[in-house]
């Protein structure tokens, strides 16, 4: 019975010891493997540039109408000019669409387009237009439209003694009728080279007339012509008005190139001036020579080793 007992006692410590023994060996986990780490970068499309597109139109008193467009971008807080695009513009009326041309922008981005043929407005006296940018393989498209009521804005140049002014009036012709337009601001500038210079202001009054003094000092060409514009710039109704008329009210200012005489100031300096220059020029360079000149005397005297 001793013998059965102390059996029983041996068997389970070495059962004990042999579960401790197999916690201790080193075990291999197995686990399915990650087939996304060894797999290369998820090729991405590039991202495309969303330009913008301003849009704004110019009704003339001459009844053309120029569209005028703008496409630009911004790239890391810089805006960007994008010039050799194409631009269709559109004319809608309704559920119809008719295009009118298409244009390319210049280096600045920009473009002026000129609608020449007669358009008739809608029943409510308006002219609705579309400019598109259809996109390319790095830019997406981009699309504006504008509403303007169908106006004109006419001017009048009136010479009274030594008095020049001109006279203004502003006119709705969306509906076939000459309504005037009251209350609104227009600028009388004079046409430059590059930009229109403001010579003054004036706010129509319930005729749609407005009168604006101008000055008799203005440089003009050879023979005193000068190129007088009327404004309506920005309006929320009829967009942008503008009417033009060349009248001989400036100082005539010769055109013709002529020498000038030696001065400071001149592209022909004076005599003594290039005579000062040329001496300078000479004395500096002298010295340059001279320096040449000794370097190679020493050059020359030094003595040579003797070969045995």
């Amino acid at each position: 019975m001793k013998k059965t007992k102390i059996f029983l006692v041996q068997n389970t410590i070495s059962r004990q010891l042999t579960y401790c023994m197999l916690l201790l060996l080193p075990v291999g986990v197995f686990a399915q493997t990650d087939t996304t780490k060894n797999a290369g970068p998820v090729a991405q499309a590039p991202e495309l540039i969303s330009p913008s597109l301003s849009f704004a139109c110019v009704q003339k008193g001459d009844n053309t109408i120029d569209l005028l467009a703008a496409l630009k971008t911004k790239i890391k807080g810089t805006s960007i000019k994008l010039p050799q695009l194409k631009v269709k513009f559109i004319r809608v009326d309704g559920d119809t669409q008719k295009e009118l041309g298409y244009a390319i922008t210049n280096g600045e981005g920009k473009i002026s387009f000129t609608v020449k043929d007669s358009l008739i407005p809608d029943k409510e006296g308006k002219l609705h237009f579309k400019a598109s940018f259809a996109g390319n393989k790095s830019m997406d498209p981009a699309e504006e439209e504008l509403t303007v009521k169908r106006a004109k804005v006419e001017i009048v140049p009136v010479k009274e003694d030594s008095l020049l002014k001109v006279n203004i009036k502003l006119i709705d012709i969306g509906t076939g009728k000459e309504v005037a337009i009251a209350g609104a601001e227009v600028g009388i500038f004079v046409k430059r080279s590059f930009l229109p210079m403001k010579i003054g202001t004036a706010t129509t009054d319930s005729s749609g007339e407005a009168t604006v003094e101008v000055p008799n000092n203005l440089p003009g060409d050879a023979k005193g012509n000068i190129t007088l514009l009327a404004k309506l710039d920005e309006n929320e109704a009829y967009g942008n008005l503008e009417s033009s008329v060349i009248q001989q009210w400036g100082v005539p200012v010769s055109d013709v190139i002529k020498e000038q005489p030696r001065a400071l100031w001149s592209p022909h300096p004076p005599i003594w001036m290039l005579v000062t220059f040329i001496v300078l020029m000479g004395v500096v360079w002298g010295h340059f020579l001279v320096i040449v000149f000794q370097l190679w005397r020493l050059r020359k005297e030094e003595p040579h080793p003797s070969v045995p």
